[in-house]
């Protein structure tokens, strides 16, 4: 709220280029909240940290927002804020949160964002490996459209290379409409598994394999038309997990392996006409600027294999240049696993010295870090495979459903269906995006689950909570209209918890600002899980139904515009908000 006034100040103090100095908002014992800005400009500028305080203070244009602004201890500046000016903001929010997703929401400038993230594999099993990139980056593009950026989604699927050759041959096989036909939907591990066991134990078989793949990249007909239909029937499977987890990817926004592969061997030639890229041990390969091997070697990235076939960095390079001239991208996310940062990284240092990414377009690496097990290892199955994701969907639903039957038996089966799923869901989901995307976690469905701490049920619990208050109230939703219900009423900011919660309420826009600047979802968790404690501090302490006429409006007020928050913070986060709970 205060963040550009004060930066403005700094900078009529200090010069204009410490404008972009982090004002370091804190919470304050002693305010609304504290500035500590002055600690770290004081030895950047020559004077005391109190005397920087002081210029900074002199320079603040505050009239009308802050009723005190105080130096105190080294160079803290505490600012108590006008209550006239936290209604009125705070009304301003109720209007427009009853028209916009955001209230309002941020105006930065509008860029194109491709985001690439999920990327599964055709025919073979989505496993935990794949949530946090799905998850993650689902979540992301939904916070970037909703901070009005043009958000192109981008499912790069492994659906080409050598492995293909086998795949359809076993297809052929064993019959599209048999049982093991079946399995590349039902069960694609399976399906894989008993192809590669074909391959691996039958020579005849083996070499069909391989003169399948010869047909397959020299694009005979009859060869594609089955890969298609392989790819088609993966694209079920795929969507069964997408449907399941509430994210919003669609065929559409499949750009696999196999839409690039016409264009690798020209990219391979410009890069050698260009200089970028000579034979190594037989290898085609790029060695971009600053990256080094063990042995202090410049350190290779290859682009065409020794025995002429293209990998991963020839088809992600490729990406890159699709994606800036033909997506016109300004900023390009890929939502990947830590482990390939150093791959991307080289990529996209070869792009840029190929000119395919110019400096105006930004490309980041959004690492992904491990989900893992109960032991700290990397999550996997007892026999010692990948988790399979879908198994861990369908238990998360089936423990949230036990949970809602043993609560709730008063609701219907359908009501207590749709909470278990948006539950269970909401609990996976949560638990991921809480932590920051680069880091591990523990996969525990037991804190997952809990109605207590920093959990998904606990904020979604908050919300229906507040449902059910305005429901009592006979606030509801009119006839027709879609979004959470709205009570009509000025708010009035009195009670100190009413005016934390203001407070926290006003931070919302901020809010997802950072975090489409930072691309990091656990700032939003962390906003929400803070609005749904400082809601429960506030309902115990500031009396809402039984209230008298006029506190009563403006609590009920308040209480719908928390709703409205926590609904659409959990909606930007794929996450859904029980009726009941």
């Amino acid at each position: 709220m205060v963040v550009p006034r004060v930066q403005a100040a700094i900078a009529q103090a200090f010069g204009e280029e410490f404008r972009d100095t982090d004002p370091v908002v804190r919470p304050s014992q002693f305010a609304d909240i504290q500035i500590n800005a002055a600690m770290s400009l004081a030895k950047k500028v020559g004077v005391p940290p109190r005397d920087a305080a002081a210029r900074i203070v002199e320079a603040l244009k505050l009239d009308g927002i802050c009723n005190s602004v105080e130096i105190s201890g080294p160079g803290f500046i505490n600012l108590t804020f006008d209550g006239t000016w936290i209604e009125e903001l705070l009304n301003s929010a109720a209007t427009k949160a009853e028209s916009t997703p955001t209230g309002g929401g941020p105006g930065a400038q509008a860029q194109r964002v491709v985001v690439d993230y999920s990327s599964p594999n055709v025919a073979k099993e989505m496993h935990v490996g794949h949530l946090r990139t799905t998850v993650v980056g689902d979540s992301l593009v939904r916070i970037l459209e909703a901070l009005g950026h043009t958000v192109i989604r981008q499912n790069h699927i492994g659906d080409w290379g050598t492995p293909f050759g086998m795949l359809i041959e076993h297809w052929l096989e064993v019959g599209e409409d048999s049982p093991d036909g079946a399995l590349l939907v039902d069960d694609p591990s399976a399906f894989y598994q008993a192809a590669r066991a074909k391959f691996d134990g039958d020579a005849d078989f083996a070499t069909r394999a391989r003169l399948r793949v010869v047909s397959l990249q020299s694009a005979h007909e009859e060869t594609l038309a089955v890969w298609r239909r392989l790819v088609d029937h993966s694209k079920l499977y795929f969507n069964a997990i997408y449907s399941t987890l509430g994210v919003s990817l669609e065929d559409d926004h499949i750009a696999g392996e196999s839409s690039y592969d016409p264009h690798l061997a020209q990219l391979c030639q410009e890069l050698e006409e260009a200089g970028l890229a000579r034979v190594s041990e037989g290898a085609l390969c790029t060695f971009p600027a600053g990256f080094k091997g063990r042995d202090g070697e410049p350190l290779p990235l290859i682009i065409r294999k020794s025995d002429g076939g293209y990998g991963y960095a020839t088809t992600d390079l490729a990406t890159v240049r699709y994606r800036v001239q033909e997506l016109h991208a300004d900023r390009i996310l890929y939502v990947v696993g830590a482990p390939q940062n150093v791959h991307l990284r080289m990529v996209m240092e070869t792009a840029r010295e190929a000119g395919w990414l110019p400096d105006t377009v930004e490309a980041t690496h959004v690492q992904i870090g491990n989900v893992l097990g109960q032991d700290g290892k990397i999550l996997k199955s007892r026999s010692g495979t990948p988790v399979k994701l879908m198994a861990l969907l369908e238990e998360a639903v089936d423990r949230a459903r036990a949970v809602v039957d043993a609560s709730r038996p008063d609701l219907s089966e359908e009501e207590r269906a749709v909470t278990a799923r948006q539950v269970g869901m909401g609990a996976v989901k949560y638990a991921d995006l809480s932590v920051g995307h680069d880091t591990e976690y523990v996969f525990d469905f037991d804190r997952m689950l809990a109605l207590t701490g920093n959990t998904g049920p606990y904020v979604q619990y908050a919300a229906a909570r507040i449902r059910s208050i305005l429901r009592k109230a006979g606030v509801s939703s009119p006839t027709g209209a879609e979004g959470e219900p709205t009570a009509a009423g000025a708010i009035a900011v009195v009670d100190p918890a009413e005016r934390a919660l203001a407070l926290h309420l006003l931070e919302y826009g901020a809010t997802l600002r950072r975090v489409g600047e930072l691309l990091e979802p656990h700032r939003l968790c962390a906003y929400l899980f803070e609005l749904a404690q400082l809601f429960t501090s506030f309902y115990d302490q500031c009396p809402v139904l039984k209230a008298e006429e006029s506190v009563r409006a403006s609590r009920l007020a308040l209480c719908s515009l928390v709703l409205h928050r926590l609904s659409d913070g959990l909606d930007l986060l794929g996450i859904g908000t029980p009726e009941n709970m």
